[in-house]
């Protein structure tokens, strides 16, 4: 083998690596580091080298390239039924679930906002929430932090990443879990909400918007705060 194609399979490698560890999409930007290339095109043509060589074993798991630039190593559609069993631990508590349903409703927020109206607890759900790779916290020129939620928000709960929509398949969940107060003592403010969303829902729902059977469950025993 020569050097360049060794060369070549040591990228794929750790192309391959990086996106199982990942578990969720990553975007060419980050890819770089990992590969050793400062190309954008050299990143998307080592992807769509390794989706190629997936699509060839014609196994259960893929590799895909999403429009947004970010790569991905997931589970073929034709096997999500089959392993739902397995898929169904809770990724965040009543509480915790509060505060980023409050991002997604108020995006992009300051920080200081989210810690006035949910309560100094919020900072742990924050972190937790970052490192997850929920929401991005970026820098304010007043040294505060904006608050967004992430592209892998969307991919995990299996959100629309139109926010407009995704705020319709929120609503579904806080009925679900019984969720009638997002804000420190404001008992309307979901209800509000609601109401503002059942305006808009016939315009923007459509078949393809709804929660997947496959959502993610809550644990309703522990709130990790209010």
């Amino acid at each position: 083998m020569s050097q360049a194609s060794t060369r070549f399979e040591r990228r794929i490698c750790s192309l391959e690596a990086a996106l199982y560890s990942a578990g969720r999409p990553i975007h060419v930007d980050d890819l770089k580091s990992v590969v050793g290339t400062r190309s954008e095109r050299v990143v998307r043509k080592l992807v769509g080298s390794l989706a190629e060589r997936y699509g060839l074993r014609g196994g259960a798991l893929e590799v895909v390239l999403h429009d947004d630039g970010r790569a991905a190593m997931q589970l073929s559609e034709e096997y999500d039924d089959m392993v739902k069993q397995f898929n169904n631990k809770p990724l965040l508590t009543v509480g915790p679930l509060k505060t980023l349903s409050y991002v997604a409703f108020h995006q992009p927020v300051d920080q200081r906002q989210v810690v006035a109206d949910r309560g100094g607890h919020v900072y742990g759900h924050l972190r937790m929430m970052e490192s997850m790779g929920l929401i991005h916290r970026e820098r304010s020129e007043d040294r505060s932090f904006i608050v967004t939620t992430t592209p892998f928000f969307g991919d995990y709960f299996g959100f629309s990443h139109n926010p407009a929509k995704s705020r319709l398949q929120l609503k579904q969940v806080f009925r679900e879990l019984k969720i009638t107060k997002l804000e420190n003592g404001d008992t309307d403010s979901v209800g509000d909400l609601f109401g503002e969303l059942d305006d808009m829902e016939e315009e923007l729902a459509d078949p393809g918007d709804g929660l997947p059977e496959g959502l993610p469950q809550y644990s309703r025993a522990s709130d990790n705060g209010s």
